[in-house]
C-alpha cells in the first residue's frame, strides 16, 4: 500500500506511548523479586483493574482489525460470539472461580492432574501453548499488517521492534506489569476506536443516517440466518461457538485463571469478570459499527475504493502493467481486501497529530493481549513442564530465572508465529478456526473431571481419543481425496469445539456408567 512518512509529532506521541509500557515493567521490576509477585501480583490487584485488564486481553488487534474486516465484507454475524459472553460468564463466576480459588493453585492445570493423572495436564498444557501461540502469531501479524501500510516499515521490523518492547516489560514487571499496562491500554485502544468512528461519519455527506441507509440497503446489519443450519456460519452456529470459546476462556485459559488468583478476594475475582463483559459487549459492537460505516464510506467513495483494490494487487504482483493491474482489481472479491479497508482509510484519511494517537491505540490492542500470553505460557512452562517433570525442589530464585528466560523464549515463539502467518487472507478467521481446533479437548475434559465425579482415568482418555477423533474430522475431512466424500463433515468449521466439546464430556459419561457396570 501507499505510505506517507509520519510526521514527527505522530512519531514522537508513538515513541512516548512504548516508552511509557517500558517505564511501567521498570517500575514494577523493584518489588517483583520473587514468583508469588510474578505470577499473582502476591493478590493485591483491585478487582475493577482486573476487569479493565480481563477487557483488554479480550479486545485485541484481532478485534481491532479483524472485526471491521468481517463487518465490511459481511455482516454482524461475528457480533454473536460477544452476545454468548454473558451466559459463559455466569457458569465461570458459579462455578470455576470458586472451584480455582479453593485449589490455591496458580496453574489452571494442576488440578487435571490430581483428577485424571500427569497424561490430562500435559494434554491441556500442550493445547494451551498452542492455543497461546496460535493467538500471539494472529495478533503481531494482524498488526504489523496494519503498520506495514501505515509507516511503510516491512511487517517484519514491525513484529520485531514490539516483540522486543513487550518481552521487556512483561519480563521486569512480571503480571503486576500486565495488569496495569493493559489498564491504561484498555483506555488508549477504546479511545482510539471511537475516534476513527468519529472521523469517517464526519467525512460521510449526510452523517450516520446515511451510514444506516445504505447498511440497511446492503443487510449490513443481519446476526447471519436463523436457521437450524450447522454447515454454514448461522447464528446458531457462531453461538454455540462462542459459548464454548468464552467457557474456555473463563474456565481453561491461564491468562483468566491467574487474574483470579490476583484479586483480594473471590467476590472482586466475580465483580472483575462481569466488569469484562460488560466492557466488551458494547466496545465490540462498536468496531462492528466502525466496518459498517468504512463500507457506507467506500461506497460513496468510490474513488478510494478502487485505488485500494489497485494497491492490494499491486502489494500481490508489483510487475504488471497497469492495464493487467485494473484487470486483476476488478476481479478481486470483497474478503480479499475486507482486512486491509481500515489501514487504508487510516493512511489517506487520518490527519497529522491524531495519527500518532490511532498507532498507539493499534499498538495497544495488540500489546496486552500478546504480553498476557508470554506471563501466562511461562507460568504454565514452569509449574506443569519444568518443575513436574525436570526439577521438583526448585528455590524461588531458581523458579523466578526459569519465568524470565521462559517469558522471552515465548515472546520469540509468538514472533515466529507471526511472521508464519504472512498471507492469511482473514485474521479472524484463522485465530477462530486455530482457537477451536486447540481448546475443544481441553473444555471437555476439564468439564468432565469438574461435573461427573464419577469419571474414571480409563473413561477420561478413552472419551479424549474420541473427542480428538471427531475434531479432527470436523476441521481437517475437507483435504480427504473426492473418492471419500461420503466421509467428509459437511459442518461449518467452527462446529470443531462444539461437537468436539460435547462429544468428549458424553463419552466420558456414558464410558464410566459402562465400566461401572461391567465391574458390578
Amino acid at each position: 500500500m501507499n505510505h506517507q512518512s509520519l510526521p514527527l509529532v505522530d512519531i514522537s506521541l508513538i515513541i512516548i506511548y512504548l516508552l511509557g509500557m517500558i517505564a511501567v515493567g521498570y517500575h514494577f521490576s523493584k518489588k517483583n523479586q520473587n514468583t508469588e509477585q510474578f505470577t499473582k501480583a502476591s493478590g493485591s490487584i483491585p478487582g475493577w483493574a482486573i476487569g479493565a485488564s480481563i477487557y483488554a486481553t479480550f479486545l485485541s488487534s484481532n478485534t481491532f482489525l479483524g472485526v471491521p474486516g468481517k463487518a465490511y465484507s459481511g455482516n454482524w454475524n461475528a457480533f454473536v460470539f460477544s452476545l454468548s459472553m454473558p451466559l459463559a460468564a455466569w457458569v465461570a463466576s458459579k462455578y470455576f472461580i470458586p472451584f480455582y480459588r479453593g485449589t490455591g493453585e496458580i496453574s489452571a492445570y494442576t488440578n487435571l492432574e490430581k483428577r485424571f493423572g500427569a497424561w490430562a495436564r500435559t494434554y491441556a498444557v500442550i493445547c494451551f501453548l498452542l492455543t497461546q501461540l496460535a493467538r500471539m502469531g494472529s495478533i503481531f501479524f494482524g498488526i504489523a499488517l496494519s503498520l506495514q501500510a501505515l509507516t511503510g516499515y516491512s511487517m517484519e521490523t514491525i513484529m520485531w521492534v514490539m516483540g522486543i518492547c513487550i518481552i521487556v516489560y512483561t519480563v521486569l514487571g512480571g503480571i503486576e506489569a500486565v495488569i496495569w499496562t493493559e489498564v491504561a491500554q484498555a483506555f488508549i485502544k477504546t479511545f482510539g476506536a471511537l475516534l476513527i468512528l468519529f472521523l469517517i461519519v464526519k467525512d460521510m455527506p449526510e452523517g450516520s443516517k446515511q451510514v444506516i441507509e445504505i447498511g440497511n440497503l446492503k443487510n449490513k446489519f443481519s446476526l447471519g440466518s436463523m436457521n437450524w443450519d450447522f454447515t454454514s456460519s448461522t447464528f446458531w452456529v457462531v453461538l454455540f461457538y462462542g459459548f464454548l470459546i468464552n467457557l474456555n476462556n473463563f474456565g481453561m485459559d491461564q491468562n483468566y485463571i491467574q487474574r483470579y488468583h490476583t484479586t483480594t478476594s473471590e467476590t472482586e475475582a466475580r465483580k472483575s469478570l462481569w466488569m469484562c463483559v460488560w466492557m466488551y459487549i458494547p466496545a465490540s459492537l462498536l468496531f462492528f459499527i466502525i466496518g459498517s460505516s468504512l463500507y457506507a464510506y467506500y461506497e460513496v467513495h468510490p474513488e478510494l475504493l478502487n485505488q485500494l483494490k489497485l494497491e492490494v494487487v499491486k502489494a500481490k504482483f508489483p510487475n504488471l502493467s497497469s492495464s493487467e493491474l485494473i484487470a486483476q482489481a476488478a476481479q478481486l472479491k470483497v474478503e480479499d481486501y475486507g482486512d486491509k479497508v481500515m489501514p487504508h482509510f487510516m493512511v489517506h484519511k487520518i490527519p497529522v497529530g491524531l495519527m500518532g494517537l490511532i498507532i498507539s491505540a493499534l499498538l495497544s490492542a495488540a500489546m496486552s493481549t500478546i504480553s498476557s500470553g508470554m506471563n501466562a505460557s511461562a507460568t504454565v512452562f514452569s509449574i506443569d513442564i519444568y518443575q513436574r517433570y525436570f526439577v521438583k525442589d526448585i528455590s524461588d530464585k531458581s523458579s523466578l530465572r526459569i519465568l524470565h528466560t521462559s517469558t522471552v523464549i515465548f515472546g520469540f515463539l509468538g514472533l515466529a508465529s507471526g511472521m508464519a502467518m504472512i498471507g492469511v487472507k482473514s485474521i479472524l478467521d484463522i485465530w477462530w478456526q486455530l482457537s477451536g481446533l486447540f481448546a475443544a479437548g481441553m473444555l471437555g475434559l476439564f468439564l468432565l473431571g469438574l461435573f461427573s465425579k464419577k469419571a474414571t482415568n480409563q473413561a477420561a482418555i478413552i472419551a479424549t481419543l474420541i473427542g480428538l477423533v471427531v475434531i479432527c474430522w470436523v476441521t481437517f475431512s475437507d483435504i480427504l481425496p473426492a473418492e471419500y466424500d461420503g466421509l467428509k463433515s459437511h459442518l461449518h468449521k467452527n462446529m470443531s469445539i462444539v461437537l468436539g466439546t460435547v462429544t468428549l464430556f458424553i463419552s466420558g459419561v456414558i464410558v464410566t456408567k459402562l465400566m461401572a457396570k461391567n465391574d458390578s
